[in-house]
């Protein structure tokens, strides 16, 4: 009898390894994510622990017609994009995986008001010059940056300035470039940190949504937004996107056509949109402007899957990051992917439809 049950049993237990060896393998536990990943702070999408980990770049580039393309934009996570003088706008590009990039830019010059936009990642600040009014910002210790000439415009060093090129496909300005290994060691040389700094890093930035976030839960306050009009805030670009349903993301548009990388002819598309309004000035008869980076007062749009809710935002440090929130007070939840922020003049009007 023993030695039948024993029989029964090796059976049975042969039968149940036969079926584990023919099931399909489990699937990656979803908030567990796979091996060595790690959710990226900017876009929410599963990235290897040792990238998570690494300062990114905040590299300004341009947005002038004959800048175009840029080589790199399209690795932005975050795109900024921000009124100058002489109304024409310029972009701030937040990205994480610049490292094996060999050609960046062109890049252009900082302005003091980008700055505490940039701080809020614990980035390495790429730019080529800026303005005088950076001049007590930029020189405090805690500002890693690079810069290809005079950092503030009328004087001070120009760290790393070693690791910046130009190309001769373009006329000066347009042709200023770096590459990844050129920021690694104007780093090294300079001793800024590649890995992200705890005393100054936030590592809760977005609010992400567990889901897809449709605005469904908004009701008639979530509006149709096929379409995003920026022309009234950026006359000379006419920034512009275009809603794919398809994939749920925004195609960017600028001067009238699609805004692509020049190293993959990819157009620039994100999951979130937001348009961020701001009490700004007029610093100096050159047409210099300053821009209310903090606040608490001050409203917005967010765009996402086709539709629009109005928001207001926050920000009350250097280092931290701003929040975005709905018309009940709630910290808004943005989809997985890249985000684009247009830091807008609080009275031109963004249109949709």
């Amino acid at each position: 009898m023993i030695r039948k049950k024993i029989k029964t049993l090796s059976a049975l237990l042969a039968a149940v390894l036969c079926v584990a060896a023919a099931a399909p393998a489990a699937e990656v536990n979803a908030e567990e994510g796979p091996a060595g990943y790690v959710r990226s702070v900017y876009t929410n999408e599963w990235v290897p622990a040792a990238q998570a980990a690494s300062r990114p770049i905040a590299i300004m580039m341009p947005t002038d017609q004959a800048a175009q393309p840029s080589y790199g934009i399209s690795h932005a996570k975050v795109l900024y994009e921000v009124m100058e003088e002489g109304d024409i706008s310029r972009q701030l590009a937040i990205i994480d995986d610049w490292q094996g990039l060999s050609r960046i830019g062109n890049i252009r010059s900082c302005r003091a008001y980008y700055i505490p936009i940039a701080t809020e990642w614990d980035p390495i600040l790429v730019h080529f010059g800026g303005v005088w009014y950076m001049k007590d910002r930029i020189s405090m210790p805690d500002i890693n940056n690079l810069s290809g000439t005079y950092e503030y415009g009328t004087g001070g060093n120009a760290p790393g300035a070693n690791a910046f090129f130009r190309s001769n496909d373009r006329k000066a300005p347009h042709n200023a470039y770096i590459s990844g290994s050129g920021i690694t060691n104007a780093c090294t040389q300079l001793g800024y940190s590649l890995a992200l700094r705890p005393q100054y890093y936030s590592p809760k930035h977005f609010n992400f949504a567990a889901g897809v976030n449709t605005l469904a839960q908004y009701g008639a306050a979530a509006q149709t937004a096929n379409k995003i009009n920026l022309s009234n805030v950026f006359p000379y670009t006419k920034t512009g996107f275009t809603y794919n349903a398809a994939d749920g993301l925004y195609y960017k548009t600028i001067h009238g056509k699609a805004h692509k990388d020049a190293v993959n002819g990819q157009q620039l598309a994100f999951a979130n949109v937001i348009v961020q309004n701001s009490k700004w000035m007029t610093l100096d008869a050159k047409g210099y402007l300053a821009f209310y980076n903090y606040d608490t007062t001050e409203d917005g749009y967010y765009f996402t899957k086709g539709k629009c809710i109005h928001i207001t935002w926050q920000k009350t440090t250097d280092y931290g990051p701003t929040r975005y929130f709905d018309d009940a007070g709630n910290e808004i939840q943005l989809n997985e992917g890249k985000t684009y922020i247009a830091v807008a003049q609080k009275e031109r009007k963004v249109v949709y439809s």
